[in-house]
């Protein structure tokens, strides 16, 4: 803990899977912070956690605040949240900072970016890569939108929860990179569901196989981190099924507004819509490997 940095006051909106510990690592660092939550139990729950003061709208979390993080669900919840008439830009200072790590779509991060710098507050789009285990264990992964001096200022703030931060250029990059890496993350689950698939089928040990191949060319964190999950059908954990379809539908938004082809990605989406089908909405998002009946899994 920096008792430094109690000087600096910031505000937390959003205390989800993944903003709960993000802004406890805000505290634990030593910022003053203040924040809000849609259940206003749940903003009195995480001070009973950790040090900070909660409040019952965005507007009076971000009162003071030099810098106003957002993580939310999608563009609605974060435009209510930034703009709306209890909304932060209320309580936010001239020369403030608000930094978003709701993953949305790069158009809305492009609105709140021109809207905010009519009121003279700075904004970057910062959506990022991790986890859940990445929010708890402080490791994330931002990709971030906006000017870069303005990055510079905050970086030392966000480095209480991030173990890399790259600057991606203008306002909406941020959001763009982040559906890159969802559209990377789902095909690579795909090719794993697959080969395990394959696995099972003709009796190979899976763990075995995925603790050796793991190390070589085919190696990838989801295959470190989830075959295990895959091979006991076992779900109910990490980031769900619902929000992976929600990520990729922006990107495919984005993809189409561009020009480009997402035939693999489409296609994976649609199978994710069979997962919930399944009943796997909430599952984590390895979960691709349930549409496989092998024989191994029937007799789990």
């Amino acid at each position: 803990m920096n008792n430094n940095n109690a000087s600096l006051t910031v505000a937390f909106l959003g205390l989800g899977t993944m903003g709960f510990p993000m802004a406890g690592h805000l505290a634990n660092a030593g910022f003053t912070v203040r924040v809000y939550n849609r259940t206003f139990a749940k903003a009195e729950t995480w001070t009973q956690t950790y040090a900070g003061s909660a409040h019952k709208t965005p507007a009076l979390a971000a009162e003071g605040a030099d810098i106003a993080f957002t993580c939310v669900g999608n563009d609605q919840d974060l435009e209510s949240v930034v703009l709306g008439e209890e909304g932060a830009v209320k309580g936010l200072k001239a020369g403030a900072i608000l930094v978003d790590h709701t993953t949305a779509s790069a158009n809305i991060a492009q609105k709140l970016h021109s809207a905010l710098e009519a009121k003279g507050i700075h904004f970057l789009d910062a959506p990022v890569s991790g986890g859940q285990a990445g929010a708890e264990n402080g490791v994330l992964s931002v990709m971030v939108g906006g000017d870069a001096s303005v990055l510079e200022r905050v970086m030392p703030v966000i480095d209480a929860y991030s173990s890399a931060v790259a600057h991606m250029g203008v306002p909406g990059n941020g959001q763009r990179a982040k559906m890159v890496n969802q559209i990377c993350v789902a095909n690579i689950l795909q090719g794993l569901a697959e080969g395990m698939s394959l696995a099972e089928k003709t009796g190979l040990d899976t763990r075995a196989l995925f603790e050796t191949i793991k190390h070589g060319a085919a190696g990838s964190w989801q295959m470190a981190n989830r075959h295990e999950a895959m091979a006991e059908r076992s779900f109910d954990f990490g980031f769900a099924v619902d929000w992976m379809r929600k990520d990729l539908a922006i990107a495919m938004a984005e993809a189409e507004q561009v020009g480009v082809d997402l035939t693999l990605t489409k296609q994976i989406d649609a199978f994710y819509q069979d997962v919930q089908a399944l009943g796997g909405g909430r599952w984590d998002t390895s979960s691709l490997v349930a549409r496989y009946n092998t024989e191994s899994n029937e007799k789990k």
